[in-house]
C-alpha cells in the first residue's frame, strides 16, 4: 500500500511540473506578446528587463551588464566555497569557449563578501581557467537586488536586456545550449 502511494505521489509531482513549465512558458508568450524592449518593465522576473549593475573585476576594471546588451547573456550570481558552483564552472566554461564568438556572454558575479580573501577568488578563477567576464560583489547590491537566496542562482537575459529564464542550482551545458536556442 505505502508503495502505491509514494508512486502515485511521483507521479502526480511530475505532472504538475509538467504542467507547470508548459503555463510558464505560455505565461511568458502572453506577457511579452506584441511588446518591444523598451515597454519592459525593470526587475528580476521572467520577462522584466535586467537591472543593470556595475561592478568591478579582479584587476579593478568596472564591468557593467549593459555593455553587453546586444548579446545574450547568463548572469551566474556564485561563490568559490559552493560546490554546485564549483560543479557547474567546467559546463560553464566549456559552453562559453564554444558559443562566445556567437553574441554570447558569461557575467559570473562572485559572493566575494562571502569569501575569504580577493585571492581565493583568483586562485579559484585560475584552478578552473575560467575566461568568461567575472566581476566582484564585494558590497553583496547585486545578490541583493538579484534575490539570490541560494546558490548558484543564474538569469537568461536576451539580446534586447529581457530576462527569460531563472535557474537556481548548477546549470549543465546542455541546458545552457538549450536556453540560447530558445532566444534571440
Amino acid at each position: 500500500m505505502k508503495k502505491a502511494a509514494v508512486v502515485l505521489m511521483l507521479l502526480v509531482l511530475t505532472g504538475w511540473a509538467i504542467y507547470d513549465t508548459f503555463l510558464q512558458k505560455n505565461n511568458f508568450e502572453k506577457k511579452t506578446e506584441g511588446m518591444d524592449s523598451s515597454q519592459a518593465v525593470e526587475g528580476i522576473e521572467v520577462g522584466n528587463r535586467a537591472p543593470d549593475f556595475a561592478l568591478r573585476t579582479l584587476d579593478g576594471k568596472e564591468g557593467r551588464l549593459s555593455d553587453f546588451r546586444g548579446k545574450k547573456v547568463i548572469v551566474n550570481i556564485w561563490a568559490t566555497w559552493c560546490p554546485p558552483c564549483r560543479a557547474e564552472m567546467p559546463d560553464m566554461q566549456t559552453f562559453y569557449e564554444e558559443y562566445k564568438n556567437q553574441g554570447v556572454e558569461i557575467v559570473a558575479v562572485n559572493l566575494t563578501k562571502s569569501e575569504k580573501n580577493l585571492e581565493q577568488v583568483a586562485r579559484f578563477i585560475e584552478a578552473y581557467g575560467i575566461t568568461f567576464t567575472v566581476v566582484l560583489d564585494e558590497q553583496g547590491e547585486v545578490s541583493q537586488r538579484y534575490q539570490a537566496q541560494a546558490i548558484p542562482t543564474s538569469y537568461v537575459i536576451d539580446s534586447a536586456g529581457i530576462i527569460r529564464n531563472k535557474m537556481i542550482g548548477p546549470m549543465s551545458k546542455d541546458w545552457m545550449v538549450e536556453q540560447m536556442k530558445q532566444i534571440d
